[in-house]
């Protein structure tokens, strides 16, 4: 029987983190923290308000620490109840059993693209989200169920994109489409990371995706392309090929908290919004633009020269 409702998803979550480092060489990038929750747990409840009951989270060596975040804690809940810590007993509770989670590793780092095909037995014949485990998108309607709702009318690979400055588009995989509507576009072409003189446009891919089952075939076939990876992005050009894929724009601020401005920015605009702490925030934030610091990076280098070894 054919499955046209979208009930399971995957999280790849086996990056190296790099651009961390060294903090990652210790702890998941998708574990660092915003005020007084890790990263992957927006990505989580973002799947889990858009009604996906099945998560399949791709990790890799180094990654355990997801795994201990979203399993039970008997210590920890004992702990809390014996100190009559009611409250945070019932936040860490809910963290385990928020969705049924699976986890596949990914052996070796072979690009997104092998991740996802990490997850094809357990994925069957069904469509399916795919969320980036480091990418944050705010909105009333989560991200995930708006592109829900555009596969349930298009029965087509839905991708979310927008409008990308030109300095960044190296930095994404860019579309060229045929608008069907203001917000959605058929996709003719995609490229990933081009440099700007050879983009076929500025709409950028933005790390959410629904997927029809026959992505696998075709990250199969393709061959290792930039950085010598399976890209995603080869892959659904291959689809296209074979059968409409379409790429939609989304409300909601998104942040790449795989980047360490889209970090930063990411901790300051939730704190900003934190219920115990944000009036406290704003203050200091004020504070510290009344003062018109230098824009100078001298800081950051005295720290780490303070911390380095004679």
């Amino acid at each position: 029987m054919l499955v046209t409702e979208v009930r399971k998803a995957v999280i790849p979550a086996a990056g190296l983190g790099t651009r961390f480092l060294p903090a990652t060489k210790a702890m998941p990038k998708e574990m660092l923290p915003l005020i007084d929750r890790p990263v992957i747990q927006y990505v989580v409840e973002e799947a889990v308000a858009s009604g996906i009951d099945d998560l399949i989270i791709i990790t890799g060596r180094g990654k355990r620490a997801i795994e201990d975040y979203f399993d039970d804690s008997p210590e920890l809940e004992m702990h809390l109840r014996e100190h009559h810590k009611s409250e945070t007993l019932k936040m860490v509770q809910e963290i385990s059993s928020l969705v049924d989670i699976h986890y596949i590793r990914q052996k070796e780092p072979r690009g997104l693209g092998d991740a996802i095909l990490r997850a094809e037995k357990h994925i069957g014949d069904e469509p399916f989200a795919v969320l980036l485990g480091d990418d944050i998108i705010v909105d009333t309607i989560p991200c995930t169920r708006q592109l829900i709702e555009v596969f349930g009318r298009t029965q087509g690979p839905v991708i979310a994109v927008n409008e990308i400055p030109p300095e960044k588009v190296g930095s994404y995989g860019i579309i060229q489409g045929r608008p069907l509507d203001p917000s959605l576009y058929f996709v003719e072409d995609i490229v990933e990371k081009p440099r700007l003189e050879d983009a076929p446009s500025r709409i950028g891919v933005m790390g959410r995706y629904i997927f029809t089952p026959d992505i696998f075939q075709c990250l199969k076939e393709v061959q290792p392309g930039f950085g010598g990876e399976i890209q995603l992005t080869d892959a659904i050009k291959h689809l296209s090929g074979r059968r409409p894929v379409y790429a939609s724009f989304f409300s909601g601020k998104r942040y790449d908290t795989g980047d360490r401005l889209g970090y930063v920015q990411a901790i300051i605009d939730f704190a900003l919004t934190h219920e115990e702490i944000g009036d406290e925030v704003r203050e200091y934030l004020q504070l510290v633009a009344g003062e018109k610091l230098p824009l100078t990076s001298g800081t950051a280098v005295n720290h780490r020269k303070s911390i380095s070894r004679p």
